[in-house]
């Protein structure tokens, strides 16, 4: 009886398990480059019928029954201040996976959505799966555009992740589902500590597969009275907590170490827009982080960009995605998540990507920031941050193209700017491409730029191409009284800030007076040599 007893549970045992396996199925998904037919790194969001992640079985997860990943997702653990927020799925519930996933699911309805940052279009499939069906889908992604063909490299020059070398191959494969090129991981600081640590500077702390580049970088100093700032390329970390709040001792070192510094956020978060009056008036200002979703004005505010330029200082236009705080969205709103490479900027390299020859390039101001279109300027055929000499009443020229996919980001205005006004304006209704061409006459000294919408939260700006006339400066005269006057105002809310100490634990300021009153009254003297130079 008792042998009979356990045949008979063995056999219910297995008649339930057949039972609920027939009730699922097996979804393998295979995902090629078009063209070359080679495995891609791909972003996925897989959701059921009600537009939730699904129950997928045997998933990454300690519970089978628990919504997870498929085992192949590629998991890094993420989170706001080393906080483990995430590990596999992203934010919005997507999973990056190297060309592949297998997962056991539900019978059902199901869409599935791929994508790979902005030079593939997206695609999106309904899969309707049966009881024991063993689904298997091959999708190829394909380029609406493809920019490194073109010479143009994509860069993140904001991601925070922690990582020690075994993470660097998991950590690149995201970067490389966002189709960026070289992506830049922020140790990030404050009066008090830093986090996001990154186990290696320079050549050290950079690592390549294909065309993907990791390297190390920094979000240091950063206060809530003088503005976040990054610096990229550097063979070290640089940090002077006896003296936190003079950043141009950082940026003046940073440079020493072959590496380039900015300002974060668009000088608008943190009151950056003091620190930038300062820095660059001293001449050591080299980008501003144009391109992001953090700033409700955004994703391009150009407002502190196009002020500096004016006063006739040349600054580099960046871009970033600040993973894992900032998103497309307005705050507040819980669809908004923060992804990897939605705000970027490119860099004009030639056919040989190197970290070297990057950054060589961004040194010379040869980029556009966009969070989606592509834009390309040229004035007398050179690229942006070039400068261009002319003699006066001579003509440039100025040609201009803009790229979209026509859906997602479909073009409709491609503008070119001078000293803040739009010299030239095409516009469309969803184009997939727009371009302007024409002849310039030159009285005076001139920064140009060309700028693109695409829709809501679909901008690009480029750095732009600075023309002087018979040696002269192209700073705005038009605009200078506000300007100087508008540096004075920052100068006199630092002066409030040092009488009126925050009560934050993070507002050191006043631990440092002495140092920044001599830096404010540094930075009156520059201002007023340049208000001498300029008016003449």
């Amino acid at each position: 009886m008792k042998h009979r007893a356990i045949a008979l549970s063995l056999f219910l045992t297995c008649l339930i398990v057949a039972c609920l396996t027939t009730r699922d199925a097996v979804l393998s998904v295979t995902v090629l480059e078009a063209g070359t037919g080679d495995s891609t790194p791909v972003r996925v969001r897989l959701t059921d019928a009600d537009g939730n992640p699904p129950r997928m079985l045997g998933a990454s997860t300690e519970a089978e029954s628990s919504f997870g990943p498929p085992p192949q997702a590629i998991a890094i653990m993420w989170g706001r201040s080393d906080r483990a927020d995430g590990y596999a799925l992203q934010p919005d519930g997507s999973f990056y996976v190297d060309g592949s996933f297998e997962a056991r699911l539900p019978v059902g309805t199901y869409r599935l959505a791929l994508s790979k940052g902005y030079e593939y279009a997206m695609q999106t499939h309904d899969i309707e799966i049966g009881p024991g069906d063993q689904a298997k889908r091959t999708y190829e992604l394909e380029r609406w555009i493809d920019m490194p063909a073109r010479g143009w490299y994509s860069s993140d020059d904001h991601i925070h992740i922690r990582r020690s070398p075994r993470d660097n191959p998991s950590i690149l494969r995201w970067i490389a589902a966002e189709d960026i090129h070289v992506g830049h991981l922020l140790q990030m600081g404050d009066f008090w500590q830093f986090v996001f640590s990154q186990y290696g500077w320079g050549e050290t702390g950079r690592y390549r597969e294909g065309g993907t580049i990791l390297s190390s970088g920094q979000e240091e100093p950063r206060t809530p009275e003088f503005g976040h700032t990054i610096s990229l390329g550097a063979d070290d970390f640089v940090r002077f907590q006896d003296d936190y709040y003079s950043y141009g001792r950082v940026f003046d070192r940073v440079h020493e170490l072959g590496g380039v510094s900015g300002f974060a956020h668009q000088g608008m978060s943190f009151h950056g827009y003091r620190g930038m009056t300062v820095t660059v008036l001293a001449g050591k200002l080299d980008f501003l982080e144009l391109a992001q979703f953090c700033v409700p004005d955004g994703p391009i505010h150009t407002e502190h960009y196009y002020r500096f330029l004016d006063l006739g200082f040349r600054l580099t236009a960046l871009g970033g995605s600040d993973f894992p705080w900032c998103g497309r969205g307005e705050r507040g709103d819980p669809n908004r998540f923060s992804q990897i490479g939605d705000a970027r900027f490119y860099t004009y390299v030639g056919e040989d990507l190197t970290f070297d020859n990057w950054l060589s390039a961004v040194k010379a101001g040869h980029t556009f920031a966009t969070t989606g279109p592509i834009v390309e300027l040229e004035v007398n055929g050179a690229l942006p941050g070039s400068q261009v000499a002319v003699s006066e009443g001579q003509t440039v020229r100025v040609v201009a193209n803009a790229f979209g996919d026509g859906s997602r980001i479909g073009l409709t205005n491609l503008e070119i700017v001078g000293h803040g006004e739009v010299l030239q304006r095409v516009t469309g209704q969803g184009e997939k491409q727009l371009s302007l061409e024409f002849d310039l006459e030159v009285e005076r000294g001139i920064w140009i730029a060309a700028r693109v919408s695409a829709g809501p939260g679909y901008l690009a700006h480029s750095t732009p191409v600075y023309v002087t006339v018979d040696g002269g400066s192209f700073h705005n005269p038009a605009t200078l009284e506000a300007n100087l006057e508008r540096c004075e105002r920052d100068l006199a809310e630092l002066e409030q800030e040092l009488r009126e100490p925050g009560s934050r634990l993070d507002s050191e300021a006043w631990r440092h007076a002495e140092r920044l009153h001599n830096q404010i009254a540094e930075t009156r003297e520059a201002l007023s040599a340049l208000a001498a130079r300029l008016r003449d």
